[in-house]
């Protein structure tokens, strides 16, 4: 009997994880295959899928909006989120959580909800949808993880080298920029490239929010809804690695272990 349950979870586990990943691989393979109707058997390999995207106008305009959309976001969250985990680390921890979990309700919402909740709010002040609405409205929901990473870095600072740095007659802007962020810089870059992710890797709340323009995501959308070629599969392909490197790169170099 034991030995049953020593065998279930880790075939449980396995078939779970090849659920989860068979639809992300078939998106890869299809991008390089030469059957033009996305099915199996792929056929040979090619990079014509990739050509023929290179070759559309709409790419490059919804690869250009993503660039303007995901650094905005990524500069602006860090900034203000730093901000406000600094903030926080100095609050008592019982307030500081409370605090977070009114932060985080952003992100524990359905995006659905809070797309309507945000184009309800444009509509109501008479402002047009476009990039300038993308981009806080990308905010709303970056913010949060950039605070949570930084907290939890500021949370073990060791505040005994600021005290020393004041005590010395050293300025607060002095003590940030040559003490504070030389030690959470690599925590910075990490929290950026999490925020830049999320935001390119977003649809629901860039489809109610950019009116006439388009992103990658929403370039995907409309290439669904007029064909269905392996073009499509190669821009989900390198949306797919953009958003996973950063990712990745995110967690190394905030040494994450969650």
């Amino acid at each position: 009997m034991q030995g049953s349950n020593n065998l279930f979870w880790p075939l449980f586990g396995a078939v779970s994880i090849f659920f989860m990943l068979s639809p992300l691989v078939l998106v890869v393979l299809f991008s390089f295959g030469q059957n033009a109707q996305a099915t199996l058997p792929i056929g040979g390999l090619t990079l014509d899928w990739y050509r023929a995207l290179f070759d559309n106008d709409n790419f490059w305009r919804g690869l250009q909006n993503s660039i303007i959309v995901t650094g905005a976001v990524g500069l602006s969250s860090t900034v203000v989120g730093t901000l406000a985990a600094l903030g926080l680390a100095r609050l008592r921890p019982a307030r500081a959580g409370r605090l977070i979990t009114v932060l985080s309700f952003p992100i524990m919402m359905p995006p659905l909800v809070l797309a309507l909740s945000l184009v309800t709010s444009y509509a109501g002040l008479g402002i047009p949808m476009g990039l300038h609405t993308v981009i806080p409205s990308h905010l709303v929901f970056t913010q949060p993880f950039v605070i949570l990473i930084v907290y939890a870095q500021m949370s073990n600072f060791n505040y005994a080298v600021v005290d020393s740095a004041r005590d010395l007659g050293a300025s607060p802007l002095r003590i940030f920029f040559t003490i504070i962020l030389p030690i959470i810089r690599p925590t910075l870059i990490g929290a950026t490239l999490i925020a830049m992710a999320v935001s390119l890797d977003d649809f629901i709340i860039t489809f109610f929010t950019i009116g006439s323009g388009m992103t990658l995501p929403t370039l995907i959308w409309g290439m669904l809804r007029t064909s269905l070629d392996p073009s499509i599969n190669a821009l989900g392909t390198l949306v797919l690695v953009a958003t996973i490197s950063a990712s990745i790169v995110a967690l190394r170099i905030t040494r994450y272990r969650g």
